[in-house]
């Protein structure tokens, strides 16, 4: 398996490309997302000066808006989108995106795992797109332990500890988070993400002799 990291320029036209370029000092993280048809429901955060100055914002891709936290700096909100174009385009590739998902100034950031012919045909993509896009890292792994990030594994063992992964759960996800002193939606994102990382290298990964 190869975990890598891509940086990707957007095109104009999708609201996130046009609000970062208009504010690029912000940073736009996609925390969750999850493509409904011809919409895609999505839970980010803004992290910038003032980001009730890019909440107010027009944007027309954007509907059924909701604030859920708000500091003098970062802003989390749910939200649905007409623009779709990262889920069509990763799912062309055969890839899963990897949340969270950074924008800043006009360019993706994200990580990718799969086999080395699922990132060369998601390159082989980009070219033929024609999509600018730089790739920042790439690391060859067989070792599902490489796969995590320290927060990962950490919420992944405390949540095995509880038994959030038992048929019945012996805890809720919500009781999982307060446990860890982290909201609910940053413990869901984590543990999907240490999950489909997992899932795909036990899927894919090398076959042992």
């Amino acid at each position: 398996m190869i975990s890598a990291k891509f940086r990707v320029q957007l095109p104009e036209g999708i609201w996130v490309a046009d609000t970062s370029r208009a504010f690029p000092d912000a940073t736009f993280r996609l925390l969750s997302g999850l493509r409904i048809g011809e919409k895609a429901v999505e839970l980010g955060e803004v992290i910038a000066d003032d980001p009730q100055a890019i909440i107010d914002r027009p944007q027309s891709s954007i509907d059924g808006w909701e604030l859920l936290e708000a500091t003098d700096e970062r802003a989390l909100t749910k939200y649905e989108t007409t623009d779709i174009e990262l889920y069509e385009f990763v799912e062309s590739s055969a890839l899963t995106v990897e949340f969270p998902v950074v924008v800043r100034d006009g360019w993706y950031e994200f990580d990718l795992t799969g086999t080395r012919d699922d990132l060369e045909r998601f390159g082989d993509a980009l070219d033929e797109a024609g999509q600018p896009y730089e790739l920042q890292s790439i690391v060859g792994t067989t070792d599902p332990e490489s796969l995590l990030t320290d927060r990962q594994r950490e919420l992944l063992d405390a949540a095995l500890q509880a038994g959030y992964f038992e048929v019945p759960r012996d805890c809720t996800l919500a009781e999982l988070a307060e446990t860890l002193g982290v909201d609910k939606s940053t413990a869901s994102t984590v543990l999907r993400t240490g999950e489909a990382k997992l899932v795909a290298w036990f899927l894919t990964g090398p076959k042992q002799n």
